[in-house]
């Protein structure tokens, strides 16, 4: 596994990233995240609540999945060149996501530009899909961000 990002220069539009990263929610990952960030919801919590709704059991906190998908897209794709997140156009979630489940994650890149007010950096339109074990699509989402463009010393 590569840990160095891509430059600006070397996204290409149009271009697909498979990510090697595979993570194995558990409930610890749920229960910590949903208290963290005061999500007291018992769609989230509460295992017998739960057991009377449609799935029967209770559902990943949707933003640790964003959240989960997003980074695992960061060792092969940004990492060190990444200067933030300028915004997200859309976030949805398909399928839901229980513990127990196995999310990957792939990125395809939409658009670029350079910076109109910093000739070091460009932005970068991204999609991001996270899917489970069974290849179902858990979540997507468009992203744009503030990448590195190549120092002149690396040519």
């Amino acid at each position: 596994m590569t840990l160095k990002g891509l430059y600006f220069e070397e996204m290409e539009i149009g271009a697909e990233f498979k990510h090697e990263l595979t993570r194995t929610i558990t409930e610890m990952d749920n229960v910590l995240f949903t208290s963290l960030t005061m999500n007291v919801a018992p769609l989230h919590l509460d295992a017998e609540y739960t057991k009377t709704l449609p799935y029967g059991q209770r559902l990943v906190n949707s933003l640790f999945t964003v959240g989960l998908i997003g980074g695992m897209t960061v060792p092969g794709l940004v990492f060190g060149t990444s200067l933030g997140n300028l915004g997200y156009t859309l976030i949805e979630f398909p399928n839901p996501v229980f513990h127990g489940d196995t999310l990957r994650a792939e990125t395809t890149i939409l658009d670029k530009r350079e910076s109109k007010s910093d000739p070091t950096r460009g932005i970068v339109w991204f999609e991001h899909r996270g899917y489970n074990q069974r290849d179902e699509l858990v979540c997507r989402c468009k992203r744009t961000g503030m990448i590195m463009r190549r120092p002149p010393a690396e040519g």
